[in-house]
């Protein structure tokens, strides 16, 4: 699939990025523009002169409302490059009627192979699944490329929980683990298996982080693995309700991919725990359904001097006592 033609979003977005040295001490302020028009992005910072790729949520009004693909080549100017698909795969709009937008996607390489696992929902319900799809390229351009469908890893439809918002880490031993959820009970974790990055045989879903009451609003986990720990960054509260969002990140962290995940003070994921990584700030309202590469936090918000359109938010990641810190730059 070549790139796809659509006009660049008007408007630009300033954020903080990592300077060429890769240092986060003293992050610049670097202008994002380009088509910065992004939900739940799953980032891939480009390295090596390499081009920067943003996976994300996709839009019934384009292409069949499949997942999304924009590049950059400087990490600064986004392009809008197409869709994963030109068509669903058949059996998705069979087992999960009415599907429109395919949402929160994860990127994962392992042994040259990349996994992009995907939600198929809909939406206020657990009628959902997660599926699979791989390639050995992100590039649309690339001659080798081509999604391959891999078909589902986990389905939600009469459990407790909701299988969508995956987010891929791999433990010491070397076996991949998929955390995932949104409201219901929470956040759950199951393993996964090598080469296939499918569900392993009889793995059954862990629970590792819970509200514990109402309406348990947590989701969009998402794993960074750092100096013996992992961190569980998650999304709390409300999304997608432009300048009504609620949305937060905060992050516990583990000896353990599995758990349990407490938070800078102690209190557990499982009770409500989490350090506050990132909120509401002025007019950039709700933030969430993050993802990180190379210590930059990708997330979406909401611009209130657009009415509340969502946006691409890129910011590097500030490591102190052992805890991730991340600022807005000044309005």
């Amino acid at each position: 699939m070549g790139r796809a033609a659509r006009p660049l979003a008007a408007g630009a977005l300033v954020v903080a990025v990592l300077g060429a040295a890769g240092c986060a001490a003293e992050p610049a302020a670097v202008e994002q523009t380009g088509d910065v028009y992004v939900h739940d992005p799953a980032y891939v910072a480009g390295a090596d002169g390499e081009p920067s790729f943003i996976y994300s949520t996709g839009n019934g009004q384009i292409a069949d409302g499949n997942v999304q693909i924009r590049r950059s080549d400087d990490g600064a100017s986004w392009e809008y490059v197409g869709e994963v698909w030109d068509t669903k795969p058949e059996w998705l709009t069979e087992a999960i009627p009415g599907v429109d937008n395919l949402w929160a996607p994860e990127l994962y390489e392992h042994d040259g192979t990349w996994y992009l696992y995907y939600s198929a929902s809909t939406f206020g319900k657990n009628t959902s699944l997660i599926a699979l799809a791989t390639n050995t390229t992100l590039d649309p351009d690339d001659p080798d490329y081509v999604w391959v469908d891999q078909g589902p890893v986990i389905e939600s439809a009469g459990t407790d929980f909701n299988a969508i918002d995956p987010g891929i880490a791999v433990d010491e031993d070397g076996v991949p683990w998929m955390a995932f959820g949104s409201f219901w009970s929470g956040i759950r974790m199951v393993e996964l298996s090598w080469p296939s990055g499918l569900r392993a045989d009889d793995a059954e879903p862990l629970r590792i982080a819970d509200r514990g009451s109402g309406a348990n609003a947590i989701e969009a986990p998402y794993i960074v693995s750092r100096d013996g720990w992992y961190y569980l960054f998650v999304s709390k509260d409300s999304c997608c309700r432009g300048v009504d969002s609620t949305y937060w990140i905060t992050v516990g962290r583990s000896e353990s991919v599995t758990g349990p995940y407490v938070d800078e003070q102690g209190t557990p994921l499982l009770e409500d725990g989490g350090t506050l990584v990132l909120q509401t700030d002025g007019t950039r309202i709700g933030p969430g359904g993050q993802s990180v590469s190379a210590d930059r936090l990708a997330f979406h918000f909401y611009d209130a001097t657009m009415d509340g359109q969502f946006r691409l938010g890129l910011l590097p990641i500030r490591w102190e006592d052992g805890w991730p810190r991340v600022e807005w730059p000044p309005e």
